[in-house]
């Protein structure tokens, strides 16, 4: 069968996040890979009187309280909004701060982020072949618009994708259809016309049936598939097995 468009995942799928990559911060003895230390640093000259430890929890109760809203509801918690939480969790109040303190702990948090990222040298000649025959779109889950397409344009990839659409964006998480439909109706193609290739079953693969597309699960461990959830189309170990689906 042959498409007019793949659609794509981005984390885990185009590229991958290598937590090893993150710096090392020591919180009560134990050394993590984490932004924190990081985030601390450029907090501290709008509250200097937050202590390390204080800083982690509230982070990762942020992160936490993120994540069950996500979970719940599907709907995205922006970084913004999620570094709001994490200020009020401190007891401050995000009015009374310098109006720079929610800009710098972005730019850290995601630039540090950013360099855990990688892509796999023969995903970038994948598709630049895909390109010279079908309509590329990204369409991820991520808190970040500027970050996800700041590291397409970093690895020499953006130009590849017609669109990238962003859960941050449109306000909501796969699998919700309405970040499918987005990339679709910009792409101006049919549900039908288009495949999607992702790593998650119950994100990537139930949200693309959702909406009418085939689906390609990247299966790199050979999971089994979790239960309720719909065959893909197409399962595969790695990405340069799409040729074989796509028709390359």
């Amino acid at each position: 069968m042959r498409y007019r468009a793949v659609l794509f995942d981005l984390f885990d799928t185009l590229v991958r996040f290598d937590r090893n990559r993150l710096p090392e911060v020591r919180v009560d003895g134990r050394v993590i890979r984490s932004t924190a230390g990081q985030l601390h640093q450029a907090f501290r000259p709008f509250a200097p009187g937050v202590e390390l430890t204080e800083f982690v929890d509230a982070l990762t109760w942020s992160w936490q309280e993120a994540e069950r809203a996500r979970a719940e509801t599907h709907r995205e918690v922006a970084a913004p909004e999620r570094l709001r939480l994490l200020i009020g969790r401190l007891g401050l109040e995000v009015s009374l701060l310098a109006p720079e303190a929610i800009p710098a702990l972005l730019a850290t948090h995601m630039r540090e982020l950013s360099k855990a990222v990688v892509l796999p040298p023969h995903h970038a000649a994948l598709l630049r072949e895909l390109r010279s025959r079908h309509r590329l779109a990204v369409v991820s889950n991520f808190d970040y618009t500027p970050t996800a397409c700041g590291i397409l344009e970093r690895e020499g990839i953006i130009h590849l994708f017609e669109t990238v659409v962003v859960s941050d964006e449109v306000g909501w998480r796969k699998p919700q259809p309405v970040i499918f439909e987005t990339a679709l109706r910009r792409l101006g193609v049919s549900a039908g016309e288009a495949v999607h290739v992702g790593d998650r079953a119950d994100i990537d693969v139930v949200g693309a049936q959702g909406v009418g597309m085939d689906a390609v699960w990247i299966n790199r461990d050979a999971s089994a598939l979790p239960p309720g959830i719909r065959p893909p189309e197409f399962e595969i170990h790695d990405l340069e097995e799409l040729t074989r689906i796509v028709g390359i």
